[in-house]
């Protein structure tokens, strides 16, 4: 490993210093960029073994922190990765493993394609009637419809009158299908 790299492999917030002029912050901006962020953010339910969050508490879009630099929007999550890891290679995405939108920490986040990004959903849409995701209630059946998108392509899973088995069918084809649905392999062990 180079020293350049060996450099970003870190995980603290001292190492911001270090590395704000790679991404052009100008080092008098740091302190203010930095004590914007609370290393003691809240502990992920579904993952504490990840620790506290570093949350973002400045300006947000939709729940992801936001930070101008060089008279650019970009996102702090984004910028942290920069500043701590290196850069996030073309036409990938970062995943939040800690599903805080706010979470700036290197350690909770991980480079996925847009795929995979959306594999690592928690929960349903919020058009769900059910709450559960892939599951919505068939009326011209009268149980509940189990299913499954994956690249494009629809799978039927199955119709069930208990909400709990059709929930285990999604769960099931999704861990058959899916790479990066944590939440649901977790579920199912």
């Amino acid at each position: 490993m180079n020293a350049t790299r060996k450099l970003f492999h870190t995980d603290t917030l001292s190492a911001w210093e270090t590395n704000a002029a790679i991404i052009g912050l100008r080092p008098h901006r740091l302190p203010f960029v930095v004590e914007k962020v609370n290393q003691n953010g809240p502990i992920p339910e579904h993952r504490p073994e990840l620790g506290p969050c570093w949350e973002w508490m400045a300006t947000r879009s939709k729940g992801y922190g936001w930070v101008k630099i060089g008279g650019k929007g970009q996102s702090t999550h984004r910028v942290a990765w920069q500043f701590l890891v290196g850069s996030v290679p073309p036409g990938m995405k970062l995943d939040h493993q800690c599903h805080n939108r706010a979470c700036v920490r290197p350690a909770h986040l991980r480079v996925a394609t847009h795929k995979q990004n959306i594999e690592h959903r928690l929960g349903a849409q919020k058009n769900n009637t059910s709450g559960i995701r892939g599951v919505s209630w068939d009326k011209r059946r009268n149980n509940w419809e189990a299913s499954v998108k994956h690249n494009g392509k629809g799978y039927h899973v199955g119709n069930f009158r208990d909400i709990a088995d059709a929930e285990a069918a999604v769960i099931a084809k999704r861990n058959e299908l899916f790479t990066h649905n944590d939440d649901d392999r977790k579920a199912a062990a």
